[in-house]
């Protein structure tokens, strides 16, 4: 009963948790072979969308299913919602396949968020690997939207060939600006790619930032976090000061169903968005 409770006093009452609201899509934008981009705008009158960089949506498509995906697009703007996300399954694949003016429900915004608020004054240093930056792209906005509040922000993204990096030219816009640090590497480099290569962890090392006031946004494969963990550890940042996003096997988004629990704690509920210190505490995690 207290976890009934909770839920409710966190998404209004679960009824209107669970009922989604109708989306249009706007656009649909292909960004590589197996990952794309929807913009949705949301019908009928209202406020439009808010939301806090790091949270999801529970996206659902009409007699195929729903499922969780992170907001995307820049918190600023309520008349846009964006979604970018990896067709893999019934429902990704179901949502690849939609077009403009089709109508999605939309269920949220869920969950936790990156602490873009309360890390000022530090050095951030934002590490994606692959379909990673987007749930990160938010945080990234919201930083250079008051870009005078914190020290270096850099961005270290990894992807598996150049054919995969997402959002090349936004990509080619902030690495033309003299107040944030952008470096990209791939897995496997190929004909005309002059940039790094090799994993994403092997830039943590030589990137401008002072371990000792620095926080890290991480998001990627899990092997990979493991690995940006350790190097960031031999970099001298501390547990607390290291947040992971942790999506997975997330079904319902507001702590009922139990697929994402790890001990006492729900991922859609009490994260996605955990510290490292935190996620140390859990079974079986960091």
């Amino acid at each position: 009963m207290d976890h009934m409770l909770e839920v409710e006093k966190n998404a209004g009452t679960i009824s209107n948790a669970m009922l989604p609201a109708l989306y249009r899509i706007e656009n649909v934008r292909k960004d590589t072979d197996d990952t794309f981009t929807l913009e949705l705008v949301p019908q009928g009158d209202g406020d439009g969308f808010t939301f806090s960089p790091g949270q999801f949506n529970m996206l659902y498509v009409f007699g195929v299913g729903e499922i969780p995906i992170s907001i995307c697009g820049d918190p600023a703007r309520k008349d846009l919602l964006v979604h970018t996300t990896r067709a893999v399954g019934t429902v990704t694949k179901a949502l690849r396949k939609l077009k403009r003016n089709d109508v999605i429900g939309v269920r949220g915004p869920f969950g936790t968020h990156w602490p873009v608020e309360d890390v000022t004054g530090s050095d951030v240093v934002i590490i994606a690997g692959g379909i990673g930056l987007p749930p990160l792209r938010p945080a990234l906005y919201s930083l250079l939207a008051q870009r005078e509040k914190y020290g270096k922000i850099v961005l270290l993204y990894g992807t598996r060939s150049p054919a995969d990096i997402l959002y090349k030219n936004e990509l080619e816009r902030w690495r033309a600006r003299f107040d944030l640090e952008v470096h990209i590497t791939v897995d496997r480099g190929m004909e005309g790619w002059h940039g790094n290569v090799g994993v994403v962890t092997t830039l943590i090392k030589k990137a401008p930032f002072d371990p000792d006031n620095t926080v890290a946004f991480v998001v990627g494969p899990e092997v990979m976090m493991r690995y940006a963990i350790l190097e960031l550890h031999k970099r001298g940042v501390e547990s607390s000061s290291i947040y992971l996003s942790m999506e997975r096997n997330m079904k319902c988004a507001i702590g009922l169903c139990g697929h994402c629990q790890l001990g006492n704690v729900f991922v859609c509920k009490d994260g996605p968005v955990f510290t490292l210190e935190q996620l140390s505490r859990l079974p079986n995690e960091y």
